[in-house]
């Protein structure tokens, strides 16, 4: 039972299995959630909600790498924590949402460092934080982006 819920949790709900691109299909179905939810337009429930898919995801991949190895591509928590940052404090709107999803991707898949430092973490710790890294790197470029189409109000989509 335990293995079931461990692989239920960490392959959220299945998404992990997607048979092409689990972390995008994963990433993507985390950023609709999150710009679908209003309430995680306060801090307080982001937050929290990333310390719990951080803990659940710490002690389910960690299960799922004994059975699917290192760093298996089943575990997709990981995608949904590192989401959920990228998104955190943007302006609310798909065009931030949008930004915050393709940046992460981008981090996420070209692990500049230190995320991939971050990655070689050992056990459940590498697969989790390389991903919460790549978010603030998503979050902070979406940022930057959003900063400078600030000075083209006429193209600007905010």
């Amino acid at each position: 039972m335990k293995t079931f819920i461990a692989t239920f949790a960490g392959s959220c709900a299945g998404l992990g299995f997607f048979p092409f691109a689990p972390g995008t299909v994963t990433s993507l179905a985390a950023a609709v959630f999150f710009a679908a939810v209003p309430a995680f337009q306060q801090l307080e429930i982001a937050v929290s909600a990333v310390g719990v898919v951080f803990v659940v995801g710490l002690w389910s991949a960690g299960i799922m790498e004994r059975i699917y190895g290192h760093d298996p591509s089943q575990v997709t928590i990981d995608e949904v924590a590192g989401q959920w940052i990228a998104l955190l404090l943007l302006p609310a709107g798909w065009f931030s949402v949008v930004l915050g999803f393709m940046a992460f991707r981008l981090f996420d898949i070209l692990k500049p460092e230190p995320v991939n430092v971050a990655q070689k973490l050992p056990g459940a710790w590498g697969v989790m934080v390389d991903d919460l890294v790549a978010g603030v790197y998503a979050n902070l470029s979406v940022r930057i982006v959003l900063w400078l189409l600030s000075f083209f109000p006429a193209v600007s989509p905010l």
